[in-house]
């Protein structure tokens, strides 16, 4: 019950609180965020209906149309983060049409589920974690202090005073590796070998998800009752054998079974697929097009995906009527209407994101909470050397990657990138060498570091 509570608790939120969460990291483009912000509160909604109106509302799919850097990414990853909803990111070109040499649509479904399993494992082993941790240094006193083996009779008062003294060792044992003091010490630590099965991986890397995936599990089938390799006896440090002892008491204390099954019913009623590189995909085929000739092949193929189908994984079967798919591009050759008319009316609703313009720069340099001025200040100050910005220097970078972009490609926010290591690469070369100091950025020292690079057109291609 009180797993249902928190999980409901992560879906209460209004499309006002979703965006201003988003607005933390995300400058700008209200309208995509707006957009993504009610899909997420028709999901909650939709948990309040009866089941059978609950079956029939599907979600309202969403193509996010912009240049690249303009947070179409970032505005997906987030949303999945803020309720903690199985995400998957792919590229629609990495896909082919059957019959072509490359991933099958499928497979996103089977890496959302893969996803899934690891959320739900971290979560149920976080709530078991500190339990397996006390189990584990008792195993560790037992290895560092174990029990006294059979030594000659003593009277009464000599055996109380061996057991005193064993019990004093072990409780100072107990405190040092509460207080992680013995972290390289060496224990005698008995482990069972997990066999390797490299041929599986060769299979599952190509177009064979499903044959890599059946080739494991009857590899896993095929050993002597399931079971890992035989003991081994090794010395390792006191760290090490903590993390392995760890883990195997989280894997006691978990039922994976019942992982597999909450991770496939998350998929299914929360998963998001981030679609990216939709509009290479987009427009007929043409003949003579070389690999063109599998772009519709390709949209085919996503339709029964993103219309609703059952897929089969590892885990089990997983239904996608309820996963919501965000598609994104730039559509500068294409457009959206390219797209077979199946496709579009399964992504009915549309976002179109803005280029960045110099002020946006400015906000995202310093109102996110992962800003790239506080990034390099925290990087500085791990040398000892106190990074400071000036607002007109700010203004500076801000127009700089403004103008680089209108000049070259425009990348968006990945100039700033570009910038920033260009204008503090010599603080960033020299730092561990000048710890106390303070570096003030200010405009004219953005322009000694960028000089007439942005007026040079040919130069600038390779730096900026």
């Amino acid at each position: 019950m009180k797993e249902k509570k928190n999980e409901m608790s992560q879906f209460d939120l209004t499309p006002l609180q979703i965006v201003a969460e988003l607005d933390k990291y995300i400058v700008g483009q209200d309208q995509a965020k707006r957009i993504v912000a009610i899909a997420l509160r028709n999901r909650m909604r939709r948990r309040r209906l009866a089941e059978a109106m609950r079956q029939e509302v599907t979600p309202k799919n969403i193509i996010l149309i912009g240049p690249t850097g303009v947070g179409k990414t970032e505005i997906a990853r987030r949303l999945a983060a803020l309720v903690k909803a199985p995400f998957v990111k792919v590229e629609a070109s990495k896909y082919t049409e059957v019959g072509y040499v490359g991933r099958d649509v499928e497979s996103m479904i089977r890496d959302l589920v893969s996803q899934a399993l690891n959320l739900v494992r971290e979560e149920k082993f976080s709530k078991v974690r500190a339990k397996a941790e006390e189990i584990v240094n008792e195993r560790l006193v037992n290895l560092l202090v174990p029990v006294p083996g059979k030594r000659k009779p003593m009277d009464a008062e000599g055996e109380a005073a061996r057991k005193h003294l064993h019990a004093e060792a072990r409780e100072k044992v107990k405190r040092q590796l509460k207080a992680n003091e013995l972290e390289d010490e060496m224990v005698e630590f008995e482990t069972k070998e997990q066999p390797t099965m490299p041929m599986v991986e060769i299979f599952s890397g190509a177009n064979m998800d499903e044959l890599g995936m059946n080739i494991q599990d009857m590899m896993q089938n095929l050993m002597p009752g399931g079971q890992p390799g035989q003991p081994r006896s090794r010395r390792i440090k006191v760290a090490q054998a903590r993390r392995q002892m760890v883990q195997e008491e989280l894997s006691k204390m978990v039922d994976m079974s019942e992982v597999k099954s909450e991770a496939v019913r998350r998929v299914e009623e929360m998963g998001i697929v981030f679609i990216d590189e939709l509009d290479k995909v987009a427009g007929k085929s043409e003949q003579g097009r070389g690999p063109d000739v599998s772009r519709e092949g390709v949209q085919r193929d996503l339709l029964p995906i993103v219309e609703g189908t059952t897929v089969n994984t590892r885990h089990g079967e997983v239904k996608t009527q309820h996963i919501l798919f965000i598609a994104a591009g730039a559509f500068h050759v294409s457009k959206p209407s390219d797209l077979i008319p199946e496709l579009q009316g399964r992504f009915p609703l549309r976002a179109e994101l803005t280029s960045l313009k110099a002020e946006d720069f400015k906000r995202i340099l310093i109102e996110p909470k992962q800003a790239l001025t506080k990034q390099y200040k925290a990087l500085m100050e791990t040398e000892g050397v106190n990074l400071e910005f000036t607002e007109g220097a700010i203004d500076e970078l801000a127009n700089v990657a403004y103008q680089a972009n209108k000049l070259a490609e425009d990348i968006g926010a990945r100039r700033l990138h570009t910038v920033m290591e260009r204008v503090l690469e010599e603080v960033s070369f020299n730092a561990s060498e000048m710890p106390g100091n303070t570096v003030e950025v200010t405009p004219d020292y953005i322009r000694q570091r960028i000089g007439d690079l942005l007026k040079d057109q040919d130069l600038n291609r390779y730096i900026l």
